[in-house]
């Protein structure tokens, strides 16, 4: 019998796998033309196994992204505290993107709220989410405390600002525009460039 821990191990080689074809597939034919039986069958699994894990396609978009803000937190944190916030940034969305053998299926699909017109609510709690993260992270690197206003300010302007440059990226990322997957080469030139946007 495989032990409480090898168990868990293989529930994430699952699900990874599952997240992973979702975003080749999502790449190659856009959203609206992949369906779960065919997510399942590139990661395969059968279509019961992807239901256990996702109850919907939609669903595995929104479950990674609040995966993905507590560990975009964490390496903004432990980046150089020599670089500059949106530098800081840029290069902690980067070493996220870089975990994943393929990019994460939310660089392939668009934001959230482009994919179901009943979404707009988790949309907007997810950038909540993502934009008080990134925003806490920010005043952790310049040292700003509750009797810090200034720093705190510039925490909140510099986080909200970095999140409206990664979501001009996904705006560009839709199934209407994207044809081709979406290489780890292309993300790179991409995130650096919406970034570099912010300081034109």
């Amino acid at each position: 019998m495989d032990s409480p821990g090898l168990r868990e191990q293989n529930k994430q080689r699952t699900r990874r796998a599952i997240e992973e074809a979702a975003a080749r597939l999502f790449g190659e034919r856009g959203f609206e033309h992949t369906t779960v039986r065919d997510i399942a069958a590139a990661a395969g699994v059968g279509e019961r196994t992807f239901f256990r894990y996702f109850p919907s396609k939609e669903s595995l978009i929104v479950g990674q992204v609040r995966d993905l803000i507590p560990r975009l937190a964490l390496l903004l944190r432990e980046r150089p505290a020599a670089e500059a916030p949106y530098r800081a940034m840029c290069n902690a969305v980067l070493t996220l993107a870089a975990e994943y053998e393929v990019p994460p299926a939310i660089f392939m699909t668009g934001s959230p709220k482009d994919l179901t017109p009943t979404s707009s609510r988790t949309d907007r709690l997810l950038l909540r989410d993502l934009e008080h993260a990134v925003t806490a992270a920010i005043e952790e690197r310049l040292g700003a405390g509750p009797d810090s206003p200034e720093l705190r300010l510039r925490a909140a302007v510099k986080a909200r600002a970095g999140v409206a440059a990664l979501r001009g990226l996904l705006a560009v990322q839709t199934p209407n525009t994207l044809t081709t997957g979406l290489t780890m080469k292309q993300l790179t030139a991409l995130v650096q460039d919406a970034f570099a946007a912010l300081n034109d």
